[in-house]
């Protein structure tokens, strides 16, 4: 019998084997996204200073530091919520947990936004996207059809995603880059001139720097593929992986960024849609129809952007159904329905989603300054950046108080290194996160007055939210009869108890 348990170990460990071309591809979906690419083309030639500061200077201790507390013994489950809860504590842990799910929660209204952006291209109608009430009647619609979709399993949402991804994603980017290059070698002439001086900022004040905000998050969310690291069959391809990853990206923004900078006047790109007007400019002189090309590329970009919202319904709140089951939550949150998904924590998402939605909707306008898009894409930094934050600080604990745990991976041989790694994460995360709450140059007064009151109130909620809920964790847990000192998937592991003795 013991012989059979073996071999059914040895049989889900090769289940469970990946290639260092699968985890590219995996976090791939997770990182590249076409919705910001408006937001980096507002920047002009200076976008390209904020990828170097977000795709190699940021990205690059994210994806070394995640990787190596992934890949200590017992902390391959988790998450973030494993990694601070044994460095910084146990509210630490669920504090970290909740930002990042709460993060993508705000995020999915960025996302709705550009996809009711590009479906007014698509069929026609401006009014979709200038009403804030049938804006947000869209989103609700959105969002509530898809986490409907979400109640029979995820086998089939799972390959529709890949599907959405694929047409939506890959197909446009590529045929971007295609005519992109076309247009260069053409000699046509450009919107904004890249050089040494333009690259940098004009100034450093926050107005200008909040320009850096929709970079951090174009390179977010690898972490999430960090547990990954001991199923790879070599771990130590992981950072070529990594640095494959963040020059893939850092060229597929580019490219997006650069093609609508270069082809359309800065203070008539839309936030929610400029990447769709992009395609209409580059095809003008092929005889080609723009308003037809513009029309595809419009639905086929909300398809790619649907998908991926697909993704995230499911994803993180695997995580939180965990937290659930261990009394972070009220019991009625630790159920799932007879397929086995966490019904009650998706409606929780959704009412949450909900009411962001609302308040960014109709607070801002629904105008076409793409104020709330931009409102929202800040919220979501700061809450990121938040749990980022958190992140690396129970990193640099690790590398000063707990050297000797076993791990398969290091983010360097030079502890030196590892420090810096783990300090330069926290300082770009904290730039980011401050640099998130000054509203854009370009704003009018009334506007950069709205962006402020509904930033700060937002984020001051979802602060203080987590602790709340903490308060009521005892409680809870006793009702389901969990142990807390002794947390099913999450507690503190063999491999630091051992260490601490």
């Amino acid at each position: 019998m013991d012989e059979n348990k073996s071999g059914q170990q040895i049989d889900t460990q090769k289940a469970n084997r990946i290639t260092g071309f699968q985890l590219f591809s995996m976090t791939t979906s997770m990182v590249m996204t076409v919705y910001g690419f408006a937001a980096f083309a507002k920047q002009g030639p200076t976008a390209f200073f904020y990828l170097f500061l977000a795709g190699i200077l940021w990205f690059l201790p994210v994806t070394r530091t995640s990787g190596e507390m992934a890949s200590i013994d017992g902390w391959s489950k988790g998450g973030i919520f494993t990694w601070s809860r044994n460095m910084l504590g146990e509210r630490a842990g669920w504090s970290a947990l909740f930002y990042q799910w709460i993060h993508i929660t705000v995020g999915m209204n960025t996302m709705m936004y550009f996809i009711i952006g590009c479906f007014s291209v698509t069929f026609g109608l401006p009014i979709i996207t200038d009403n804030p009430l049938v804006k947000f009647i869209l989103m609700m619609v959105i969002l509530w059809g898809l986490i409907a979709l979400q109640q029979r399993g995820t086998s089939v949402t799972g390959k529709i995603a890949q599907w959405c991804f694929t047409l939506g994603v890959i197909i446009p980017v590529f045929f971007l880059l295609f005519l992109f290059i076309m247009y260069l070698v053409k000699g046509n002439p450009t919107m904004i001139d890249v050089n040494v001086h333009t690259i940098l900022p004009k100034n450093w004040s926050g107005s200008v720097l909040v320009g850096f905000v929709p970079f951090i998050l174009a390179f977010a969310g690898a972490e999430g593929s960090a547990p990954h690291v001991k199923d790879l069959d070599k771990p130590s391809v992981y950072p070529k992986v990594m640095m494959a990853l963040a020059i893939a990206a850092i060229c597929s923004d580019i490219i997006g960024s650069m093609a609508i900078a270069m082809t359309i006047p800065n203070d008539q790109i839309q936030l929610s849609n400029g990447i769709v007007y992009a395609y209409g400019a580059l095809v003008k002189d092929y005889g080609v129809s723009v308003v037809f090309v513009e029309k595809l590329t419009g639905f086929l970009l909300a398809v790619g952007v649907l998908g991926e919202i697909s993704s995230w319904v499911v994803g993180p709140n695997s995580g939180m159904f965990e937290a659930a089951k261990a009394g972070y939550l009220p019991p009625r949150f630790s159920k799932a329905n007879k397929y086995g998904i966490e019904t009650n924590v998706m409606i929780l998402q959704g009412v949450i989603v909900s009411i962001v939605g609302a308040l960014l909707t109709f607070g801002a306008g629904g105008n076409k300054s793409s104020l709330s898009f931009q409102i929202a894409m800040s919220l979501t930094v700061a809450l990121y950046t938040l749990m980022y934050m958190l992140m690396f600080i129970s990193y640099l604990v690790l590398q000063f108080r707990y050297k000797d745990l076993h791990r398969s991976f290091v983010a360097s041989k030079s502890s030196a290194l590892r420090i810096v790694y783990g300090s330069l994460g926290f300082i770009l995360s904290a730039f980011g996160f401050v640099v998130t709450f000054f509203p854009p140059a370009d704003l009018s007064l009334a506007s950069k007055h709205t962006y402020s009151i509904l930033l700060i109130s937002a984020f001051v909620v979802m602060l203080v939210l987590p602790f709340i809920l903490y308060r009521f964790h005892e409680r809870w847990a006793n009702q389901l009869g969990v142990n807390i000192d002794k947390v099913p998937g999450v507690a503190a592991d063999e491999s630091l108890e051992k260490e601490t003795k």
